[in-house]
């Protein structure tokens, strides 16, 4: 088993309880009607953050993957998923986290809620391809520097990190991750009927706080010198579709994955005929991979954070912050005015 895994098994042992605090302060009373909290779980902390800004004082959260857990590494003790069967609402995202796929369907619980239907997941050929349309429709034009034969071969990378199934790192859209918050807000209504208003405010509040920052990546992102954005893995999908960025990922889909040789100098040949200056890491992978290619391209490294989870090395005390953190970093890397 490779260390990361090591540690997510060591890691999600321990469950992680919070009183909603993912957020500011928001409206509405200190508890359910009972005069208990709502007992909610959220899969990772893209949920933990939807569920802490609109439950606010009503609930208790807890968070099944750890900080510093890569979540698509996630391994849950029988304790864990004890918790799951006992929580008035289990809220995840079906296909990230196959060990807490697996814990939802063992817990018999039917208080659960799946987030995939209201985040309409885009397919990795949606998100995967963005970097080979770009090439053939707007750099290179007639004098393409990539032959169709390297284009074909980094399909066929694609394909091996499961080309054709969903990207599952919806959040990183903002204006997607309020069409989920406002689904989870709805459900919410639904478990603690008493709080449906407070839901349902708070649920605005945070779509107002999103559509901000879209506004700002949309405007940040507008004019920059390059459009072609490598990353050590294919989380960034979402980012790159809703603002014209063109996605190369190093290792595909899965961050476990280790680029072949063959593919490293795939990357670094188009980074070097892109004449790109900068490559992405992020804070759970290292940089190892980056390190390679600025040895081998004299290309700096900069990090983009999924925001999958929130340290004490993140960028920002919360998903706002960190995205924009990753803002500014692109405004650096790519030479945005």
């Amino acid at each position: 088993m490779p260390f990361r895994s090591r540690l997510a098994a060591l890691t999600a042992l321990t469950i992680v309880p919070l009183t909603a605090c993912s957020g500011p302060a928001q409206t509405g009373t200190d508890a359910g009607d009972d005069g208990g909290q709502v007992q909610l779980v959220a899969s990772f902390y893209p949920v933990e953050y939807i569920l802490g800004r609109l439950a606010g004082d009503r609930a208790e959260i807890t968070t099944l993957t750890a900080a510093g857990v890569d979540p698509h590494d996630v391994e849950l003790s029988p304790r864990t998923v004890g918790t799951i069967g006992s929580a008035d609402l289990v809220v995840y995202a079906s296909g990230m986290q196959p060990a807490v796929d697996d814990a939802v369907a063992q817990s018999g619980s039917g208080t659960t809620f799946d987030v995939v239907p209201a985040a309409d997941l885009l397919a990795l050929r949606e998100t995967a391809e963005q970097h080979a349309e770009h090439s053939d429709d707007d750099q290179h034009g007639d004098d393409d520097q990539h032959s169709e034969d390297e284009h074909a071969d980094e399909e066929e990378s694609h394909d091996d990190h499961g080309h054709g199934a969903e990207d599952p790192h919806f959040w990183l859209d903002p204006v997607r991750y309020a069409d989920v918050a406002d689904a989870v807000a709805e459900e919410l209504a639904t478990v603690d009927p008493d709080g449906a208003q407070v839901y349902r405010a708070n649920a605005a509040a945070l779509r107002e706080d999103l559509e901000k920052l879209d506004g700002e990546l949309e405007a940040g992102l507008a004019d920059c010198t390059s459009r072609e954005v490598v990353t050590t893995h294919d989380a960034f999908g979402y980012l790159g579709h809703r603002y014209d960025l063109h996605l190369t990922g190093i290792s595909g889909i899965s961050p476990e994955s280790e680029p072949s040789p063959a593919r490293l100098a795939e990357v670094a040949a188009m980074v070097e005929a892109d004449g790109l200056t900068t490559v992405y890491t992020e804070p759970l992978l290292g940089d190892a991979i980056a390190r390679t290619l600025e040895v081998e391209t004299g290309v700096a490294v900069l990090t983009l954070d999924p925001v999958e989870g929130i340290t004490d090395a993140s960028a920002g005390q919360d998903y706002l912050a960190v995205m924009r953190a990753n803002l500014a970093a692109l405004r650096q890397g790519q030479g945005c005015s």
